[in-house]
Order: structure tokens, then C-alpha cells, then sequence
């Protein structure tokens, strides 16, 4: 089996069950349980920290490992960098077959810091008897430095390991998602998948494929396409041409216009998003504002008194970004209100601006889970699934060469 610690929703799960590899995911959060259980994942439900290793020795083959970010994260107090410390000698005294956690865990700062030092916990147990094959684990970028410890012990085990940072935007995820990664295997030069996007497209080479654009919000969404248009918001009022854009907070007048709106092209407003720590002026810095193809999508309107753009706003800081559609969006974060993200319309020049919250359906695609999936929980409780998860995209390129498989389109498209 594969065994997948800290398991969420299913972000590693997705591919796997696509591809019929047996996967075991240990979550502690209920819903997360619940939504795992709903698309048809192979779940226990436990404390990481508290289950035992012995039950899984001379069974795995993989091992993946996604541990909490919130401790470490941008979007967090970020206790685990004070922490950091004690979660390297606790990889250390696991590594060497000495559990000191509990006497460590009383001087963190965020009792959640020590749980990146769990997957060591498992590798030791199961190296003992020639497990696993391989290891494939992910967290925010300023746990690098942990992971580069794994990697020191992984090596004297005989695993080859490479460890780095990776943008998801560049395997075809809608987000700028900047994640550190290490990869770990037995039988096989570990290196990082090969990148299929770049911010700008790549022209045709005789020295390998070319990469695609960066996927868009709009791509992502299915807004522009005749199946699934955005919304026409007419001048001087709503859809409907009354006298307010939108209601406050109406979803339902967002998702009426969707039903009989259209996209066309236009150079001056546009769908845009604002992330939450990347600064205002992004696209700017990177040259695509002025440059926007001139079929990339924006609404379509009906007079020329009013323009409005729409955006999405991740959380309420002034340095928000803001992005048009023809790009990805920064990283998402959930799980607390400052980072609460809203489509908002804004008539510009001093105009009103009415929001609307992106739904969890939303979400997952900008995460590329299948547009189905069975989201289980609160409004709160999904988003914090969704913007923990990681990318079922990204884990395609990262699960791939581990479990010998070749990429087909259908494995690039699990949204569909």
C-alpha cells in the first residue's frame, strides 16, 4: 500500500485512486474524514502522533507526507519558526530510534510545530525492515531546511533524495503556489518532475517539448466557455439592468447572470484576483497587464457609462494582488476570516463595489480537485480542506515516476 500521513481531503488520494494503487490516509480532522470517505478513500481516522508504526511494517511500498502548515505558513502566526529548533532535534532523536517528543512538545510554541517531525517517526519504523520504496512529502517553503534534514538521514539509508521548492503554476495548476518538496526513492535517481507551464509560452524546440502558459483562473473555471459563461453585468445596474450591481452578498444573482451572460474580449477591465501575500503591482512587475492578449476574457457590457472588473479577494490586507483572469491566482489560503475570499464587482473610478463569496466548488477547481468532489462539512469547514489540500495536479507529476506511471492527458485533466 501507499500510506498517507496527514491525508486531508484527498489532494495525494486523487491520482491515486485514478490510477487503482491502494492508499491509506490517516487524517485526525472529522470532515476532512468525512469527504475522504464520500469519494470512496481508504481512511483511519487518528492521531497521527499517537498511532502506532508497527501496524503498517512489511506493507508499504510509498509514504507521503503532508503535515500541517499552519504553525510555518505565511497565512498563520508562524509559531514554528521560533519552534524550528526542537523540531530538529526531534528528527534527529527519531532518526536514531530515540522518541523525545513529549518532553520537546512542552517548549513549542504551537503544539502543531512537532507534528513535521512525525514522518520520521514512520520511515524509521518501517526502514527496519527495508521500507519504503519511496517517500514523497510536501509543506510551505519555510520548512526546506527540515526536509533537507530527512534528506541527510534518508541518504545514509540508501535513498537517492532531492529536495527544493516547486511552483504548482508550472505543472499546470491556476496558482502561483510555491511549495518545498522532497522526493526520495530506493530503486531510482530521485529528481523533480519536469515543469509542463511557464508564465510564457514556450515555442517549439528540437530539444524536447515545449511548456504551455501558465493555466488561467479562466481556464480553470470554464469562464469564457459557451457551457459555463461569466456573468454580463449590464450598465446602471445589475443583470437585469436595475438600479444595483448586485445585491450585497447575493450569490444567487451572480449565478442567475451566469446562466445567460457571455464573455467577450476587451483591453481595459477584466476578472482579476487579489492573493494575499504577493503585493499589489504583480502583474505589473511581470509584464502582463499591458500585454493582455487580445482575446483573453473580460465582461461584457452593455453601454460604455459603467466598467466594472471583477476580482477575488483572499482576505481583507490592503497589499492585496490583483491579477486578471488570463493569469493564476496567488496562493489560497482558508481557515480564518482575514483570508475569507470574495468575487468582488467594481464599477471603478470611485464606484461601488458589491461582493460575492467564491464557493467551495470554486475553490477546488483553482486547487484542480474533480469539479464533483464531494466536498463534506461547513462552508468554513471545506475552505479549510480546500486551501490545506495540495493540488491533485501537482501530485500527479510528483506521484508518477514513483508508481512507474506515464502521463496521459486524462491524468492532466482531473477536473473534467
Amino acid at each position: 500500500m501507499v500510506l498517507d500521513l496527514f491525508a486531508g481531503p484527498g489532494g495525494w488520494s486523487v491520482p491515486l485512486h485514478r490510477w487503482g494503487i491502494r492508499e491509506v490516509g490517516l487524517e485526525w480532522d472529522a470532515w476532512a474524514c468525512r469527504t475522504r470517505a464520500a469519494a470512496g478513500l481508504l481512511t483511519i481516522r487518528t492521531d497521527i502522533a499517537q498511532y502506532p508504526t508497527w501496524v503498517f511494517t512489511g506493507r508499504v511500498v510509498g509514504l507521503i507526507a503532508s503535515p500541517p502548515c499552519q504553525a510555518w505558513s505565511m497565512a498563520g502566526k508562524r509559531l514554528g519558526l521560533l519552534d524550528q529548533p526542537l523540531v530538529h532535534r526531534a528528527v534527529a532523536d527519531l532518526a536514531a530510534g530515540r522518541d523525545t517528543r513529549a518532553s520537546l512538545l512542552a517548549a513549542c510554541r504551537d503544539e502543531r510545530s512537532l507534528l513535521a517531525a512525525e514522518p520520521m517517526r514512520y520511515l524509521h519504523a518501517l526502514h527496519q525492515s527495508g521500507e519504503p520504496e519511496w517517500v514523497a512529502m510536501e509543506e510551505v517553503p519555510h520548512v526546506l531546511p527540515l526536509w533537507k534534514q530527512y534528506a541527510e538521514v534518508l541518504r545514509t539509508w540508501g535513498f537517492s533524495v532531492w529536495t527544493g521548492i516547486l511552483n504548482a503554476a508550472d505543472y499546470g495548476v491556476p496558482q502561483t503556489r510555491r511549495r518545498a518538496i522532497l522526493l526520495a526513492s530506493r530503486t531510482r535517481t530521485a529528481a523533480p518532475p519536469p515543469p509542463t507551464h511557464a508564465a510564457v509560452a514556450e515555442p517549439e524546440t528540437l530539444f524536447g517539448p515545449v511548456r504551455d502558459r501558465w493555466v488561467s483562473m479562466a481556464e480553470a473555471l470554464g469562464w469564457g466557455a459557451t457551457d459555463r459563461p461569466v456573468p454580463t453585468v449590464c450598465a446602471g445596474g445589475g443583470p437585469g439592468g436595475g438600479p444595483e450591481p448586485f445585491p450585497s452578498g447575493s450569490r444567487k444573482a451572480l449565478a442567475d447572470a451566469r446562466d445567460r451572460g457571455t464573455w467577450t474580449a476587451r483591453r481595459d477591465s477584466g476578472l482579476v484576483l487579489a492573493s494575499r501575500n504577493e503585493g499589489s503591482g504583480w502583474a505589473e512587475r511581470h509584464g502582463t497587464r499591458e500585454n493582455r492578449p487580445a482575446d483573453a476574457p473580460a465582461p461584457t457590457f452593455t453601454a460604455e457609462a459603467h466598467r466594472w472588473s471583477w476580482s477575488l479577494r483572499s482576505n481583507n490586507q490592503s497589499n492585496a494582488t490583483v491579477r486578471p483572469v488570463s493569469e493564476p491566482t496567488g496562493t489560497l489560503f482558508f481557515g480564518h476570516r482575514a483570508n475569507e475570499c470574495v468575487w468582488e464587482a467594481n464599477a471603478g473610478d470611485g464606484g461601488a463595489v458589491e461582493s460575492i463569496r467564491i464557493t467551495a466548488a470554486e475553490a477546488g477547481l483553482l486547487q484542480t480537485f474533480p469539479a464533483a468532489y464531494p466536498w463534506q462539512g461547513t462552508k468554513g469547514a471545506q475552505f479549510s480542506q480546500i486551501g490545506n489540500a495540495v493540488p491533485p495536479r501537482l501530485a500527479v507529476h510528483l506521484l508518477a515516476p514513483h508508481v512507474g506511471r506515464t502521463l496521459t492527458r486524462d491524468d492532466l485533466t482531473l477536473a473534467a
